[in-house]
């Protein structure tokens, strides 16, 4: 019988990691989480339908994110990498599939092509193989914001991480728009010094679009039509540069494309998976 899940603390990599195991005898299916968001994300939608399926689920609180080690001295993907390869090692039931969205994505296929072994397959959900002038400016000026201690209104807040975050689509029915409106009020995506140490991985971000012709694990990228942070553009360069990698686009489906369109990416997601 599988068990409930339970935040539980390991110590891997030199840091602690929080993380929540389902549980079970099934294949292992390792969870990576974008920037300044915790592992239960994953657990409104996908974590269900992947137990559903047979699968024991881990997910986890990246470093930067309590009860995690917030590491706010500062890291590198490559830090990130090590940790989640550390994980699926102390979970001794490996080689795992590894799913990650946008920044986790980046982690996946790095862990990917650094440590192959660790890996049975690997998802890329929103993700990117380049900076663009675009994500960098974003990005620097998220940095900013923190480091010169401004506070911006919690209401334009959520209007502007909703408008970066979600299709047009959801937002165009005026009773979908105040419904995310309020679930990102009421759930802020605050910047810890933790958080501000995950941004500052963009920093150092380069193109990886030719290492990653290097991979060899099989591999779904996933494009989400609308996504304004990270155009599905970005996703497709890099299931162009993966051998043998598999591309889907989801439409009507923003940055949070998992969370707008779950139906469809648990689709996707389990048809790959039962493959491989």
């Amino acid at each position: 019988m599988t068990r409930p899940a339970a935040p539980t603390l390991a110590q891997v990599n030199g840091i602690t990691l929080s993380y929540e195991d389902s549980g079970g005898a099934g294949e292992l299916v390792v969870m990576v989480m974008g920037t300044g968001s915790p592992g239960r994300v994953w657990k409104a939608n996908q974590v269900p339908a992947l137990v559903r399926a047979g699968y024991r689920t881990v997910t986890f609180d990246n470093r930067g994110i309590a009860p995690s080690s917030e590491c706010a001295t500062g890291f590198s993907i490559d830090d990130m990498v090590a940790d989640t390869a550390a994980l699926i090692e102390h979970l001794d039931a490996g080689p795992a599939h590894v799913v990650g969205t946008s920044l986790g994505a980046r982690v996946t296929q790095e862990l990917a092509l650094a440590r192959p072994d660790v890996v049975r397959s690997a998802t890329m959900l929103a993700t990117y193989g380049r900076p663009t002038p675009m994500v960098s400016a974003f990005s620097a000026g998220e940095r900013a914001l923190y480091d010169q201690g401004v506070e911006l209104p919690s209401d334009y807040v959520a209007a502007v991480t909703a408008h970066l975050n979600l299709s047009p689509h959801t937002l165009a029915d005026d009773r979908s728009a105040r419904d995310w409106l309020d679930i990102i009020a009421f759930s802020p995506q605050r910047v810890t010094p933790g958080v501000r140490a995950q941004l500052g991985v963009h920093e150092e971000e380069a193109d990886r679009l030719e290492a990653y012709r290097q991979i060899t694990r099989p591999s779904l990228v996933v494009g989400f039509a609308d996504d304004r942070t990270l155009p599905e553009f970005l996703a497709r360069e890099v299931a162009d540069v993966i051998p043998g990698a598999e591309y889907a686009v989801v439409d009507k489906a923003g940055h949070f494309g998992y969370l707008e369109q779950p139906a469809r990416v648990n689709e996707l997601l389990l048809e790959f998976l039962a493959k491989h």
